[in-house]
């Protein structure tokens, strides 16, 4: 029985880092797609997708992977055709949630975006009915250190049009037209880039209490669990 317990605690313990190995390829899939489709699929003109193969290599994504996704995003994936789509919904409280998703079956995403919505005790909405409360933006966001008077400095030099400061990191927003030389001059500052990409930006955002924000958070981790799902945002504080 000694043997056996070892090897349910090893299987255990893999399969834990199995799970959290495919929420880092989940997560680097998603960077890689979103970059290739804002910017191209060339990392050499693309300083955002450089930085997304960069991170997917960092937790040992393998290279066809890499490719796969970028081939998803700029239409290059042979015998498939996809998609974007965008849905709009509100979730617990009332918090407006966004949902874009890349896919090669219509019928099958919104079923899946509308049970998981449903599900959380929320509503998926028709076009337009939350889209107002969000605009376009890149984002930027760096780790926080010795460099933060240089990487504002140059962030205010080179488009940014603001800059939010948290305790671990530093948040930069630009007009998407601006995006791709702000973060190249950031780059070359030497910070560490945790996050680059051009998205949705909450205009004005809401309030709710600690029970409610977890389960817009579990509604989210739901949605972004979908293979079709691309990027997930919404306007909760």
């Amino acid at each position: 029985m000694a043997g056996h317990n070892k090897w349910s605690k090893v299987k255990h313990i893999k399969a834990k880092e199995d799970a959290k190995k495919g929420k880092l390829f989940t997560k680097a899939v998603r960077d890689i797609t979103t970059a290739a489709k804002a910017g191209g699929g060339d990392p050499d003109t693309n300083a955002a997708l450089r930085l997304a193969i960069e991170r997917a290599r960092a937790v040992s994504m393998p290279a066809e992977n890499i490719q796969r996704a970028i081939d998803k995003a700029t239409g290059n994936l042979k015998g498939v055709n996809y998609e974007e789509v965008t849905y709009e919904g509100y979730g617990p409280g009332g918090v407006a949630i966004m949902v874009e998703t890349m896919t090669d079956n219509r019928n099958r995403t919104v079923a899946n975006i509308r049970h998981a919505f449903s599900k959380a005790g929320g509503s998926l909405g028709t076009s337009g009915s939350v889209s107002w409360m969000f605009e376009k933006k890149g984002v930027i966001t760096v780790e926080r250190g010795e460099k933060d008077d240089e990487v504002m400095e140059v962030a205010l030099d080179n488009g940014a049009t603001d800059i939010k400061e948290f305790d671990e990191v530093l948040v930069i927003e630009s007009e998407p037209a601006d995006f791709d030389t702000l973060l190249q001059a950031i780059e070359k500052t030497g910070v560490n880039i945790l996050e680059s990409s051009v998205g949705l930006v909450a205009t004005n955002t809401i309030d709710v209490d600690d029970e409610t924000a977890e389960k817009v958070e579990r509604l989210i981790e739901t949605l972004e669990e979908d293979d079709d799902v691309q990027n997930v945002y919404h306007n909760m504080e």
